[in-house]
């Protein structure tokens, strides 16, 4: 087996076919998580590949970078398949047949191909630490190194506008709840750690063939502990003091219909009346999903009077999605609350992550001379400005934590709310723009790992799905079939207290850098040293 492994990957075609097939299976087990208990197998190839040529001083670090850049473009473009279904864009006026293409494939293959820049490091990074004295010496470190090196890729998705986390391992476990519920404790980056782990141990036995037994123990030692301490959480009764019913509406109008002034009139009648349903069903707080009134809510719209008579009439604290402007006229994406009484709350949730080429447009001038399509697709006219804190709601009821649509994919921002001291998440958003496709299984499953790290209940109100109430153990307890209007009630605990993973943050990704970056530093210094003398 040894000597099959390293003979084969001498042939450059079978890296590639190694690479495409990592990247791909492992990117269908996001798409569609019901298989995701292959993901513990499907790194296996890209492993065996990293193993052996990482390791190889024959092979330049341009040559790391090409394999990489690749193996994450055939993963990008599995996760990201869904844009293919935004065409034709009907939801933009004048978007002509052509200038959809184009910003379909800048989504699909454009965005993976970003992503595909920075994932390239990764396999730069495994060669410079490979090549190291320590992972020479200590060849079974290298295993741990890929997986770390991968649960730090993962993170530095999350910084600036570039990055889109689209793609975390985690997502992949998320209908095997057990398995998931160390998020509670370390994050789900922590997750993505174990299964690469897994996948590149498995790796190291087909390439190397020795210490097979210390290697595989290693290895059914992470499976179990992941699956035994999740085992451990998912059944322990955290059961919450206090409860309040809580309802989100789908009222079904897509993003193509609710720009559209003819479709007004249906957008009020629907909400209200869907509104009064969830109300005599016992509903105490009601949640509307993103803007779903496209307007500035504020006295004297509109949009102002109609929510602000139906809480009274309904007698029911009201959460709505719109547009509110700031006191230097910078316009957000907004949750506004209205209390029983009528009253508009003081307390505003703006966005805090803005979706880019969505909400606004970074490098305009830029991206108008390359990609004028991509400057057109923005949903207002103007940028739109980026809420800055938590804004809790403090209702009779208790303390609720807002978050709007791309949001829910930063894990510090529900972190944040928490520790602000939410005590339920509402997660209003507007998944219209993925129709069907599996996109809103994907956008769905990390309002469940967030759920999970946070130890919270979280309502899902979606403008045509998926709107549901997911545990904190990261299981949807009731939801509404996509493109279909409704409302999802139930009886949700209001929680206090605090998970390790809320405590501490991202302390573990921390360490791993600092331990990275100890290890090419020392080693770095060593060599400068050696040759002096």
């Amino acid at each position: 087996m040894k000597e099959f492994f390293n003979s084969v990957y001498e042939k450059k075609y079978i890296r590639f076919v190694s690479l495409f097939l990592s990247g791909v299976l492992t990117g269908l087990t996001l798409v569609f998580p019901e298989i995701g208990f292959v993901e513990w197998v499907t790194l296996i190839p890209a492993g065996v590949f990293l193993l052996k040529i990482a390791s190889d001083r024959r092979y330049r670090m341009r040559s790391l970078y090409g394999y990489g850049v690749f193996f994450f473009l055939c993963f990008g473009c599995t996760i990201f398949h869904w844009f293919v279904n935004l065409y034709p864009l009907e939801f933009i006026p004048e978007m002509s047949w052509g200038a959809a293409i184009s910003v379909v494939l800048a989504g699909c293959v454009g965005l993976s191909l970003l992503q595909a820049a920075f994932g390239g490091l990764l396999f730069v990074l495994a060669g410079l630490l490979f090549r190291t004295e320590f992972a020479e010496k200590y060849k079974l470190s290298r295993p741990f190194i890929i997986a770390g090196l991968w649960a730090v890729y993962e993170w530095t998705q999350t910084l600036g506008w570039i990055g889109v986390p689209w793609g975390r391992l985690a997502i992949g476990q998320t209908e095997y709840v057990i398995g998931v519920q160390t998020a509670s404790l370390f994050g789900t980056y922590f997750i993505s750690f174990v299964l690469v782990l897994v996948n590149m141990l498995i790796a190291y036995i087909l390439l190397y063939g020795d210490r097979i037994k210390t290697v595989a123990c290693i290895g059914i030692g992470a499976f179990v502990f992941q699956y035994g301490v999740g085992a451990a959480i998912y059944f322990t009764d955290n059961e919450s003091e206090r409860t309040v019913t809580v309802a989100a509406i789908q009222g079904n109008v897509s993003s193509s219909e609710k720009w559209d002034s003819e479709s007004e009139g249906i957008t009020y009648e629907t909400y209200g009346r869907l509104t009064m349903e969830a109300v005599e069903a016992g509903a105490d707080i009601i949640v509307f999903p993103e803007t779903a009134f496209p307007y500035t809510i504020k006295k004297g719209t509109e949009a102002y009077y109609f929510t602000s008579e139906l809480a009274k009439a309904a007698n029911v604290t009201i959460l709505n999605g719109g547009f509110t402007r700031g006191e230097n006229r910078d316009e957000y994406n907004s949750i506004v609350c209205f209390t029983p009484d009528g009253k508009m709350s003081d307390t505003v949730y703006s966005k805090r992550h803005l979706v880019p080429f969505g909400e606004y447009v970074p490098l305009r001038a830029l991206v108008t001379a390359l990609i004028p399509p991509l400057s057109e697709i923005s949903m207002t006219a103007d940028d739109l400005s980026q809420g800055n804190g938590t804004e809790i709601f403090d209702l009779r009821e208790g303390n609720i934590g807002s978050l709007i649509c791309f949001d829910s994919i930063y894990e510090t921002l529900a972190m944040e709310s928490v520790r602000d001291g939410a005590e339920l998440i509402c997660l209003s958003t507007n998944d219209s723009w993925f129709t069907d496709s599996r996109a809103l299984n994907m956008h769905n499953a990390q309002a469940k790992l967030r759920a999970i790290e946070n130890d919270r209940y979280l309502l899902r109100a979606a403008n045509t799905g998926i709107s549901c109430i997911i545990s904190p153990k990261g299981e949807v307890e009731k939801d509404i079939p996509p493109l279909s209007d409704g409302y999802v009630i139930g009886e949700v605990g209001l929680r206090e207290g605090r998970t390790v993973y809320n405590v501490i943050g991202n302390s573990f990704i921390y360490a791993l850098i600092s331990i990275f970056s100890y290890i090419l530093i020392f080693d770095t210094v060593k060599k400068i040293v050696k040759k002096k003398k």
